[in-house]
């Protein structure tokens, strides 16, 4: 199977996402995942189950550090003490010493990230935090990230699928080699029912949802994180690694963008969109 390291912190560029899982399920499917293959497993504070994530972690016959985990912990928690805190939670939660990649979920419209980065700057030091990145960041909060955290910034992890254009965003990412994490990668189970998906998937012998990511994994610095609470789609996801799109396949999944693409954009969280 065909995972590369992207970025400095060499990110499986093929993951298993967690959110929404059904409750009590998580550690299972977790455990599943990594028996498959996948070395990669997104989490976060906000989706309520690190600690059923950690068991799953710990229930498979994989060393610890060959599991890179990611969580993430939302803006309510940025002020400095609080976000410390907030970190030794997942710790606890996730049963780890340490958290590959930590993530601001959201950008705050109250704290600074001059109070919030030197922090996970400690933490990383410290040794409880491999790397940082942020989520859901534009491009002035991505430029204010990398001249106030002194580590390199490591992801982007954003809303990221055949429906929704994110070139600006992407463009700028690319020129500093920042990676970007796709999450809603199906959008949602949307890209099941698309015809010109459908009719790739089909000259492949795959799935559309298989495609989506192979177009995601396809791009310089990308990384896919899909969610099934479905162990039998656990092969497919990973499958998706090993497919070579065309140049013209990529252009017609490029030309699927709509207005309206955009799934996740919770008014009490989202910043204004580029």
């Amino acid at each position: 199977m065909t995972i590369k390291p992207i970025g400095p912190a060499a990110i499986p560029n093929l993951g298993l996402g967690t959110f929404k899982m059904p409750e009590g399920e998580t550690r299972d499917i977790v455990a599943a995942a990594l028996a498959e293959g996948y070395r990669h497993i997104d989490t976060a504070q906000a989706y309520g189950n690190e600690e059923e994530v950690g068991a799953g972690i710990r229930a498979a016959d994989v060393p610890r550090d060959q599991v890179f985990v990611t969580t993430k912990i939302l803006p309510e928690h940025f002020a400095a003490g609080d976000f410390r805190a907030a970190t030794e939670r997942s710790l606890a939660a996730l049963g780890t010493d340490y958290i590959d990649l930590l993530l601001l979920h959201w950008p705050s419209r109250t704290v600074p990230l001059s109070e919030t980065l030197p922090v996970l700057d400690a933490l990383i030091a410290e040794g409880k935090v491999r790397f940082g990145g942020v989520s859901n960041f534009t491009i002035a909060q991505l430029k204010e990230s990398e001249t106030t955290l002194e580590a390199p910034l490591a992801a982007n992890q954003i809303e990221l699928h055949p429906f929704l254009d994110q070139s600006r965003l992407l463009a700028h990412m690319g020129t500093r080699k920042i990676p970007f994490e796709a999450y809603s990668p199906l959008a949602q189970g949307a890209v099941m029912e698309d015809k010109t998906l459908k009719e790739i998937a089909t000259a492949h012998g795959t799935t559309p949802a298989a495609i989506s990511v192979a177009w995601l994994l396809a791009k310089p610095l990308g990384v896919a994180v899909p969610k099934t609470a479905k162990t039998s789609r656990l092969a497919g996801n990973l499958a998706a690694a090993e497919i070579n799109l065309t140049a013209e396949e990529i252009a017609r999944i490029d030309a699927l963008t709509r207005p309206d693409g955009r799934i996740v954009s919770p008014d009490a969280l989202a910043p204004d969109w580029d």
